[in-house]
């Protein structure tokens, strides 16, 4: 009825919605007009999807995917990862040595893409963090068609099926008796980290990024980012929580951490990460 009348929240909405639409196609006609006049060379995400002809409409929905989607779900996920870090040090120097070790093959020239892509390491501990702690921990879609689910189950046209990662992530059946332990070396082969080579987990049983034909777009990217982000950070600083206790994890849309994370920072120094 409220979004029959345009009244209350669903008014609110439609002008919040507005407003998101209205600065998104500000930024793409910017970017275009730049590409026209060829005042830059183009390298970045909206500049390929205006030179694959994507029509306006479509790059303005990709662009707030992105924005919308990758904002609280990423920071939501290296909040609990500096947070289990912080109770497992001996990780956190592991993870310190390899972003030390990689920075300087790369010469000192900072972390850019190809040096992150070889931070085997830091990518297992994300995603141990996220099997952990999803940042989203439920989600549900609803049925295109009649179907019958691998256990037996029938599913009608229209029903809602719902999915529950941070339940599946803490599953003895499917991670093993240590299951509800922080231990990135089960992303390995033969859990050692040394041969560098990452598992092939079937998405099915770690959903964090979705699956099937709706896998989650900008996937990469959000790995690409996170290791950006936390290598910084763990190059550069320790981070010790000010409180001993158990953060409470908020199953919101995008799960959090009641409180936020509440930390001391202190300077990392060489002889760290020399050991």
């Amino acid at each position: 009825m409220k979004r029959m009348l345009n009244v209350g929240s669903e008014k609110a909405l439609k002008e919040a919605v507005k407003l998101v639409h209205e600065s998104v196609m500000n930024i793409i006609k910017l970017k275009k007009e730049e590409i026209r006049f060829n005042r830059k060379n183009g390298t970045d995400l909206l500049d390929r999807l205006l030179e694959a002809c994507h029509e306006e409409i479509v790059v303005r929905d990709m662009v707030i995917s992105m924005i919308m989607a990758g904002r609280d779900t990423t920071s939501a996920a290296m909040t609990w990862l500096f947070w289990l870090l912080s109770r497992h040090r001996e990780q956190e120097a592991s993870l310190v040595k390899e972003v030390y070790d990689e920075n300087n093959q790369n010469q000192g020239l900072g972390l850019d893409y190809e040096c992150l892509k070889e931070m085997k390491l830091l990518k297992a501990c994300l995603c141990e963090s996220m099997r952990l702690y999803p940042p989203v921990a439920w989600d549900s879609k609803h049925a295109g068609g009649a179907d019958v689910l691998p256990d037996g189950t029938h599913v009608e046209k229209g029903d809602r099926v719902t999915y529950f990662p941070y339940g599946m992530g803490r599953m003895e059946a499917l991670w093993g008796e240590n299951c509800c332990e922080f231990k990135p070396q089960r992303w390995f082969h033969e859990e050692n980290v040394d041969n560098g080579i990452l598992k092939c987990v079937n998405p099915y049983m770690f959903p964090v990024f979705q699956a099937g034909p709706r896998v989650c777009l900008g996937r990469e990217m959000a790995f690409i980012q996170m290791k950006y982000v936390v290598a910084s950070i763990l190059n550069r600083f320790v981070i010790s929580p000010v409180s001993d206790e158990h953060p409470r994890f908020v199953p919101l849309l995008t799960a959090h951490m009641a409180g936020g994370f509440i930390v001391r920072v202190h300077k990392r120094n060489g002889t760290e990460i020399e050991k």
